[in-house]
């Protein structure tokens, strides 16, 4: 018995599958949807409609990037509150019980069975299907560069975040540092340096396992979400980082 219901999503969707630029654009917080089993884990719509629940913006923005690169892309189609897909399974951050001020109720408790029937509903098809790409792109020898795009609150916990984007990466930073050095040189950009968020194995997934261990370039990008809350600003968005990350693969330096 499938612990998704019949009328429930599948737990990713793919994007230009066959897509011919080097880049491997992930989205792990794409959608605010819950399997119809968790019902809404006792939270209101409006609390689903928040940073809570998902990353804002973050999917009109990938998606328009994708198209305009012509990149695979693989989104996630469920909440990190059901799992976080950029978190450790079985870490404290992987299925939270609190959101920054907001207590999730249906979290409270949950079993270690529920955990892992979770993570194999949605965690692990998600990150299969990311590994099965990027050992396809290997073995027919085409390069692989792996951005994983994100969106940040304006504040969090009351303390203002002045960023317009931020770049994260970790062991590996030729991506990072080269998209940071293009996007500083946007007017009027404060880009953050490993800001509001570094990267890491305990709080980081799709960095660590599919980008470092296989020595491919990698990195996330975060754009705060008052920046590309609508679709004509996801668009403005997508529309000057397309160019930027064509440059980045030129400039990029060998490992």
């Amino acid at each position: 018995m499938s612990w998704l219901d019949a009328d429930d999503l599948p737990p990713f969707t793919v994007e230009h599958p066959d897509g011919s630029s080097p880049y491997v654009l992930t989205c792990d917080h794409a959608s605010r949807r819950l399997p119809s089993r968790l019902g809404h884990l006792g939270l209101s719509d409006e609390a689903l409609e928040t940073h809570v629940a998902w990353d804002i913006g973050a999917a009109g923005v990938v998606r328009r990037l994708a198209d305009a690169l012509d990149a695979f892309l693989i989104m996630t189609n469920y909440s990190r509150l059901a799992i976080d897909c950029n978190r450790p399974p079985g870490s404290a951050d992987s299925i939270v019980a609190r959101s920054e001020r907001t207590e999730i109720p249906g979290n409270r408790g949950v079993s270690s069975d529920e955990m892992e029937a979770r993570a194999n509903a949605l965690f692990h098809p998600y990150h299969d299907r990311i590994r099965a790409e990027l050992d396809a792109r290997r073995d027919r020898k085409q390069p692989a560069v792996l951005l994983a795009l994100h969106s940040f609150t304006p504040a969090y916990h009351g303390v203002e975040r002045p960023w317009h984007a931020g770049l994260l990466y970790g062991r590996d930073s030729r991506l990072g540092r080269v998209l940071l050095e293009l996007l500083r040189a946007e007017p009027g950009l404060n880009v953050g340096d490993n800001e509001p968020y570094a990267v890491s194995d305990r709080t980081d997934y799709a960095i660590p396992v599919h980008g470092e261990r296989r020595g491919i370039p990698n990195a996330g990008l975060e754009i705060r979400q008052d920046l590309i809350a609508d679709a004509d600003r996801q668009a403005a968005w997508a529309a000057r980082l397309a160019p930027l990350l064509e440059i980045a693969l030129v400039k990029l330096p060998p490992h």
